[in-house]
């Protein structure tokens, strides 16, 4: 598992981020405080408080690079 830190500060970001993860079979998670939602889920992701950075697990064991190398527009 990986984890990087992103920031989805607008409906626009959100939508364009779950668009980009959907493509992988991975499971993704978002970890904001103590809650913890699938990534892949739009409702899911304005459950939190997108005014900060949120961390996103990877679980993932190969080809992490590809996955890294489409998130980096959302990197903190």
């Amino acid at each position: 598992m990986k984890t990087v830190q992103i920031s989805l500060n607008s409906i626009d970001k959100v939508k364009e981020f779950v668009g980009d993860i959907t493509k992988f079979d991975y499971d993704f998670d978002l970890v904001s405080g103590r809650y913890v939602i699938d990534a892949k889920s739009i409702m899911g992701i304005f459950s939190l408080d997108l005014s900060k950075p949120i961390d996103l697990n990877i679980h993932a064991e190969d080809n992490v690079d590809d996955v890294l190398k489409v998130l980096e527009k959302y990197s903190v």
